[in-house]
């Protein structure tokens, strides 16, 4: 039995945070607003994990109008979904990942965000792919106004 889920997120800049994508901060003028630590490759992962069991969205199990999850750790909210996919009795089978950005330029930061996102699913880093573009200039990420990201999982049955 296997099982697929997709997921896709988008967060803002914001002046005054951190930039974390996938787990790792990555130096930056600005991070990405949002209600927790706004890791929108982790925001993205745990919607195509929660997407492939059937169990909705991170917002569901997250809300932001939940202050126990204000400025929360996604890496913490990935692992409670991990948890759950495994309670459910799947594991990966893999991941790919895409971040859409201008700047910053992701490819120096590919392999530790790969290597992380591994750590929180448990698995083999051959199992996950994380790769980055740019939107050519055009739209809200093209004007550097945010990031945005995208993942499609496979999970196969224990």
């Amino acid at each position: 039995m296997i099982r697929v889920g997709q997921g896709f997120d988008v967060h803002k800049f914001e002046e005054g945070r951190p930039l974390i994508i996938g787990g790792v901060t990555i130096p930056h003028e600005r991070g990405l607003a949002g209600h927790s630590d706004a890791d929108v490759l982790l925001h993205t992962i745990t919607d195509a994990a929660l997407g492939a069991i059937g169990e909705g969205d991170i917002g569901r199990h997250f809300p932001d109008t939940d202050e126990a999850f204000k400025d929360a750790d996604s890496a913490i909210l990935l692992e409670k979904i991990w948890q759950l996919v495994n309670e459910r009795g799947y594991q990966l089978g893999n991941i790919d990942c895409t971040v859409i950005a201008e700047r910053p330029k992701m490819s120096p930061h590919i392999e530790a965000i790969q290597a992380r996102v591994a750590e929180l699913l448990r698995a083999d880093i051959s199992q996950v792919n994380v790769k980055a573009t740019t939107s050519e200039k055009l739209g809200f990420t093209g004007r550097e106004e945010g990031i945005a990201a995208m993942a499609t999982i496979l999970l196969q049955k224990k």
